[in-house]
């Protein structure tokens, strides 16, 4: 899901639950991903850390297989040690789970966020500890199925499926507006509808679970945090670090607030999301052996022989934002960096970012390569028929663009929202160019990315 709701200014989808949760707590205007693929994004959220140094590069399930080192220190198992009940519902998709132990994984039918929320019930009504919940819907990710009445197919975002709880939110395909980097076609148009349906679908959730955290008595000493992997399921958004892709909703509701109704212009990223939580826990300080020279692993810190290693402070790549919820941009929130490795196992595309709020410079290691394609992506009505237009256009981007890349981009996002006119090479920019550059290496280096060693031998 993108930055599709009435509270962001889409006054075309209904989101009324987050529209209100908007009012009553922070929408913050500029928060990213690091990775715009599903499961790789998650391994970042209940990390702290860029999956470039974790392991997790992309899908966990099936023959993709990617996993997250066991020295990594996640969230919910953090929490555990001081004292949180944890539980999760709804998608996991991380590995191994040794790693992302949640003490409860509760039954569910993700594609139905309302019957999550009342499967959820019992746990937030259980009070003899503090909890977490980690709720996480399929709506709106793609599914199977057909859109009914409708020749296109698939119709991959569930709503052919029909839930008592669920009243669902129908949109007439014709009256939509297509966002500027999807074609302006039918197929586009129908699956438009679709995603909408799926959006209103999770809003349901939404406006349950905070019913339930109200029926409950927990609503006033909760913090409920709102936001998504990764942006729209269509190609352009999703696995791409261009803006839909990478920049997300995330709205914040906490009991403690000083404000309310606030927008905050901080620059958020997910590595942000762990540091965040566990400060909002009263967690100021998370202790680990050390990662020592000749370690197996190449994760922040190691477990191996932890009787002989001394504990120490554990580092996250991100931190806590809660200084920024009441409208406050601190010295610092002005810049966020992104990770991208893969998606599906065949999908090997490593790019780098740094992102301020007026330029973006993309690196993409791999730009020998042909730009790869997620199988549902592919798949979608909306770019099968692209496909069979003969277009060279897709959505604004020429298709050649899209398919082969430079090394660099570099885009003026002030003059240029849609990441159209690559500066990269211009000599006008040649100073912004070098800058960011230099301070993405040096974010790599510090991160300890392993794709650094491509600056010393390509």
């Amino acid at each position: 899901m993108g930055q599709d709701a009435g509270c962001y200014g889409n006054m075309e989808v209904k989101t009324p639950a987050l529209d209100q949760l908007a009012r009553d707590g922070t929408r913050f205007r500029y928060a990213f991903c690091t990775s715009a693929s599903c499961s790789a994004s998650r391994s970042v959220i209940l990390s702290g850390l860029q999956n470039h140094a974790t392991g997790h590069y992309g899908h966990a399930h099936a023959e993709h297989h990617f996993s997250t080192f066991s020295s990594v220190q996640s969230l919910p198992v953090i929490l555990t040690r001081h004292g949180y009940r944890t539980a999760r519902i709804g998608k996991y998709h991380l590995a191994p789970e040794a790693v992302y132990h949640f003490d409860t994984a509760l039954p569910s039918n993700a594609w139905n966020p309302v019957g999550m929320a009342n499967e959820a019930k019992a746990f937030i009504a259980d009070k003899s500890k503090p909890f977490f919940l980690y709720f996480c819907t399929l709506t709106p990710h793609r599914s199977g199925g057909a859109i009914a009445g409708h020749p296109l197919k698939p119709n991959p975002f569930g709503n052919h499926i029909a839930y008592p709880e669920i009243k669902d939110v129908k949109y007439d395909e014709t009256k939509l507006t297509v966002p500027p980097y999807l074609p302006d076609s039918p197929a586009c148009r129908a699956e438009l509808a679709q995603y909408y349906q799926a959006i209103s679908r999770t809003d349901a959730g939404l406006a349950r679970l905070v019913e339930i955290l109200k029926e409950t008595g927990q609503y006033d000493n909760t913090v409920i945090l709102f936001g998504s992997d990764n942006g729209p399921p269509w190609p352009g958004a999703k696995t791409t670090l261009y803006e839909p892709g990478m920049r997300l909703p995330l709205v914040v509701r906490s009991p403690d607030q000083t404000k309310r109704g606030v927008v905050s212009d901080a620059m958020i990223s997910w590595v942000d999301f762990t540091p965040t939580i566990l400060d909002i826990a009263g967690v100021k300080e998370v202790m680990a052996p050390p990662l020592l020279k000749g370690d197996p692993e190449g994760g922040p810190n190691s477990q191996t022989s932890p009787k002989k290693k001394p504990l120490v402070k554990y580092q996250f790549h991100g931190r806590s934002f809660l200084p920024t919820l009441n409208g406050d941009k601190p010295p610092g929130w002005d810049v966020v960096y992104a990770s991208h490795q893969f998606h599906e196992i065949q999908m090997y595309y490593p790019m780098r970012v740094i992102r301020t709020d007026r330029y973006k410079l993309i690196l993409n290691i791999a730009h020998q390569l042909p730009y790869p394609f997620a199988s549902d992506l592919y798949a979608s009505a909306t770019w099968q028929a692209f496909l069979k237009s003969g277009g060279s256009l897709y959505g604004k981007r020429r298709l050649a663009d899209y398919t082969y890349r430079p090394r660099y981009e570099l885009y003026d996002l002030q003059n240029d929202p849609e990441e159209l006119v690559d500066l990269a090479d211009k000599p006008a920019h040649k100073k912004i160019f070098d800058e960011f550059a230099e301070k993405l290496k040096s974010y790599q280096q510090r991160t300890r990315d392993p794709w650094f060693s491509k600056y010393e031998y390509e």
